[in-house]
């Protein structure tokens, strides 16, 4: 017979098998909360990465390609050298090789898009257009001439065809091709046939015929709008006083035609630029980004570049500015989130130990034999590492492989460590919890009820110990605010505020207990007494873990709820702050009168409830006293009664509308404000220091008017983010409204479109509603916010789990005492009423608690954490809001704790129902252990 036969026959079988079969239902729950665990401790890190680097790629693809593109330029080659050479310089074979050349010297992580990169040659100073049919401004029009590569497959002709160049172009050619895009075509009167004389080629002029009409592919690529003069024509302004406007427009010629351009007064240059690529780009490469650009502007690799193109080659490139500005906002947001993952993080450990600690219980007395039966501590610790890691270890590794499929473009090392980091909670919480309960072997338990615990010395100095980091922890976070995310004693204040309160919960705890079971033990009654009892005789360890799990979760949630809260005011201040009201209409610039049908149009749109029609003049001027000096400020001229109504419903500087009135009943009508006198006017507090309480005169297009400042206000609808001086558009020459703020609480965008567009051309519609969801897409802020929304909901499903497992580990003595009481008359509502009350204290007073330490939490650390960076994206145009901080959102403190008092009191109520389903014979057979 086989030896393995032989073992098998005489052996016993496997402890690890047998264990799983004996209790598969528990096993399998603690498969599933190491999975969840585990799932979120990997997905956590994946999810910091991939919105980093999500918001990364979008800052730079945001941003103007100007900006991003990275240019390698070189002047045109000398004049020492021969002329043939210097145009074979910069012909089109000579300029692709360089191109290649440095497409491979690009340092990583920097890499180019070569379907939105170009090179060629420019005159880098405009050239003056001589044709007497050119549109003039101040001045006649002035030419950008480029030869650029890659016209063909970025344009569409729309009419006549490409330019070519016709034989060999040289510098002394003075007939040569373009094309110009569909905007030029418009605005210089352009069509193909057209001829321009462009002036600055020496004696005679360059003549540039038109022989195609283009349209971009993609306009806003880095392509065309890498030097928007090729696409869209400007308008540029000379340095004199007064200045001379002018249009600036590009002419785009063929490559082969670049040598032309030698011959000309414009300042050739050469340049190739590149657009990055981000699809390869990851938030951790952004230190290696900065350094590399800044090697590229002046450092060794711009040494390697001018080997190819140059000595007197340079690269310029505003990318550095681009990722400083994204690398800013991280940096302020990241702490801000480390705080909810470490609060989170710390409330799974914590139910973690508590799952554990509820199997250690339940096999106490198993264990106990074992000791005393002669096992070792290292044997039964390695027999039940063995039958945990069994069960854990596939547990988080499932957890981490669905972290890795639901989360990606993202890091696998942090995944892997939060994971790992699960699984050897999970494996060593029982055996060590054993070992430490049975150090030495006992013939029966000790009773260690909070009744008669005393606190050790150790216990005391470990508890003093956690105090003095909470203190120091909350006054470093107040002082510095939450500036680094790796800074762990910061980003667990809220932990160890939450610890401290769990700490002195468990010493205050027996105290109510002795003090409401004085009265119930004279009652006639015997449940409440019965209750009160019982809940005081539960173990220190019994009460001291749940009820940290449920202050830390709740704590948590508490926080999470509060940033929430805390972001989304933020951002309605910043959505109203943008338009003054649900809805803005004006026209370009808010400085040209709105057509007379507008406010009428706009108020019978469907909710709109009311409009109010402003005049807002950017231009006024002070006049200063010394020597006719002028200072800018905003006049805003207003209808007293609508405006104030409307400055009162939105909160943003509300007056009494008879500020704005003139003193005396003379003056009160139109005529009398119309016929002269000074103007009582509302100011914001920097403006009302600068004209002070006299009389002063504003100079505007609206009219000239004296006004006296009435009242101060920080802010106002009409213009929120400027200083303003608000008078009665009575009093102006020229009070046509070019402004209508409209307020409803449910506008019909379309339909209020629609009626703007019918009343007049060139008007534009922004709406509270568009800028509020505007704020919210930006990568950084919305993946942080979706980080604090799942710590929230995360914390308040491990609460419920904690107050379940509390409850499970008390279930058997409950359905014991149950069965024990029943026997002696005990009746079923007397039994329900017994399992609630049972039940109620230890939830209550992980509720208040709870709540207590939540408040406290926000309140201690609200100076500190700054949400504005959170809350808002740095976008161009929006009003940044001042002072948007932490606050407590009442709805995130009474909700966790109402549904933990109602679970707790559901679960009791349910096994009173279960155990009365049961005979008392099945709860108290002889050799029961309960």
């Amino acid at each position: 017979m086989a030896w393995w036969r032989q073992r098998t026959e005489r052996g016993v079988a496997p402890w690890v098998r047998t264990r799983l079969r004996t209790a598969p239902g528990a096993a399998v729950a603690f498969a599933v909360l190491v999975l969840v665990t585990a799932f979120l401790a990997a997905a956590l890190p994946r999810a910091l990465d991939a919105y980093e680097t999500k918001g990364l790629r979008q800052e730079i693809a945001g941003a103007p390609p100007a900006a991003t593109s990275v240019e390698l330029s070189a002047p045109q080659p000398g004049l020492e050298i021969a002329q043939a050479t210097r145009e074979k310089a910069v012909r089109p074979p000579a300029l692709a090789a360089v191109r290649r050349a440095a497409l491979a010297r690009l340092p990583a992580p920097l890499r180019a898009d070569t379907t939105e990169s170009a090179y060629g040659v420019r005159t880098s100073k405009s050239l003056v257009g001589l044709n007497h049919w050119l549109p003039v401004i101040d001045a006649p029009p002035r030419f950008t001439l480029v030869a650029q590569s890659g016209l063909a497959a970025h344009a569409t002709v729309r009419g006549g065809r490409l330019p070519i160049a016709a034989g060999e172009v040289t510098a002394d050619t003075r007939k040569v091709e373009a094309a110009v895009t569909e905007a030029t075509a418009r605005t210089l009167r352009l069509r193909v046939g057209s001829v321009i004389d462009v002036d600055g080629f020496g004696g005679a002029p360059l003549v540039v015929r038109i022989t195609g009409i283009v349209e971009p592919r993609h306009p806003q690529g880095g392509y065309w709008s890498a030097e928007p003069v090729l696409r869209t024509p400007g308008v540029a302004a000379d340095a004199p006083v007064p200045p001379q406007f002018y249009w600036d427009a590009g002419l785009l010629l063929a490559p082969g035609a670049a040598p032309v351009l030698l011959g000309s007064q414009g300042q050739p240059e050469l340049y190739w630029r590149f657009a990055p690529a981000t699809d390869r780009l990851t938030a951790q490469d952004v230190p290696g980004l900065v350094s590399r650009i800044a090697s590229l502007e002046g450092g060794p690799e711009l040494l390697r570049m001018r080997e190819v193109a140059g000595g007197t080659a340079a690269v310029a490139t505003d990318l550095e500015t681009v990722v400083g500005s994204y690398t800013t906002t991280r940096a302020a947001i990241t702490p801000v989130v480390a705080v909810g993952a470490f609060g989170i993080g710390a409330v799974a450990a914590v139910v973690l130990v508590m799952a554990g600690g509820l199997v250690a219980v339940r096999r106490a007395a198993e264990l106990a034999l074992l000791r005393a039966r002669g096992g070792s501590l290292r044997g039964i610790a390695g027999r039940l590492l063995a039958e945990t890691a069994v069960v854990a270890v596939p547990a988080a590794a499932a957890g981490l492989l669905l972290a890795v499929l639901t989360v990606d473009e993202a890091r696998l090392l942090p995944a892997v460590l939060g994971a790992s980091a699960v699984a050897l909670l999970a494996c060593a919480v029982l055996p060590v919890r054993a070992v430490v309960a049975h150090r030495r072997p006992r013939a029966h338990a000790e009773r260690d009820d909070l009744a008669h615990a005393r606190p050790g010395r150790r216990r005391t100095v470990a508890e003093l110990t956690v105090l003095v980091l909470a203190v120091g922890s909350v006054v470093a976070l107040r002082r510095r605010g939450a500036s680094s995310a790796g800074d762990l004693l910061v980003s667990a204040a809220p932990v160890l505020v939450g610890l401290i309160a769990a700490l002195v919960l468990v010493r205050l705890y027996p105290l109510p207990l002795r003090w409401a079971a004085r009265p119930a033990a004279r009652g006639r009654g015997v449940v409440g007494f019965l209750s009160l009892a019982r809940a005081g005789r539960s173990s220190t360890v019994g009460v001291a873990l749940p009820l940290l799990a449920l202050l830390l979760a709740l704590t948590t949630a508490a926080f999470g709820g509060s940033v929430l809260a805390g972001v989304s005011d933020a951002r309605d201040r910043a959505a109203l702050l943008a338009t003054g009201a649900d809805a803005r209409i004006a026209g370009p610039g808010e400085v040209t009168p709105l057509p007379a049908g507008v406010a009428g149009a706009v108020r019978k749109v469907a909710g709109v409830r009311a409009v109010t029609a402003v005049r807002i003049e950017r231009t006024a001027e002070l006049t200063s006293g010394g020597a006719g000096a002028k200072e800018g400020l905003t006049l805003i001229g207003v209808e007293p009664a609508s405006y104030a109504r409307l400055a009162r419903q939105t909160g943003l500087g509300a007056f009494p509308a008879d500020v704005l009135k003139p003193k005396g009943a003379e003056g009160a009508g139109t005529g009398g404000v119309r016929t002269g006198g000074v103007l009582n006017a509302v100011a914001s507090p920097g403006l009302a220091e600068r004209l002070g309480r006299a009389p002063r005169r504003i100079t505007s297009l609206a009219g000239d008017i004296t006004v006296r400042i009435a009242a101060v206000r920080s802010r106002t609808p009409a213009a929120p983010g400027a200083d303003f001086l608000l008078v009665d558009a009575a009093g102006l020459t020229h009070s046509d409204p070019t402004t209508l703020l409209a307020t409803g609480a449910a506008l019909d965008a379309p339909a209020l479109r629609t009626a703007v567009r019918g009343a007049g051309k060139g008007l534009t519609v922004t709406l509270r509603g568009e800028e509020r969801a505007a704020l919210s897409d930006a990568p950084l802020q919305a993946g942080a916010e979706r980080i604090y929304t799942t710590a929230a909901l995360a914390g308040a499903g491990y609460a419920v789990l904690a107050l379940l497992l509390s409850l499970l580990q008390s279930a058997p003595e409950r359905a014991a005492l149950l069965a024990r009481l029943r026997t002696m008359g005990l009746t079923p509502r007397q039994g329900r009423r017994l399992l609630s009350l049972d039940a109620l204290p230890q939830a209550l007073l992980a509720a208040s608690g709870g709540m207590l330490a939540g408040w406290a939490t926000v309140r201690l650390l609200a100076p500190g954490i700054d949400l504005e960076r959170l809350a808002l994206a740095t976008a161009a145009g929006r009003v940044p809001v001042i002072g948007a901080s932490l606050r407590t959102d009442v709805w995130s403190l009474l909700l966790p704790a109402a549904g933990t008092v109602l679970l707790a009191w559901a679960v009791a109520v349910a096994q009173a129902w279960w155990a009365g389903r049961r005979t008392s014979i099945t709860e108290l057979r002889t050799g029961g252990m309960r």
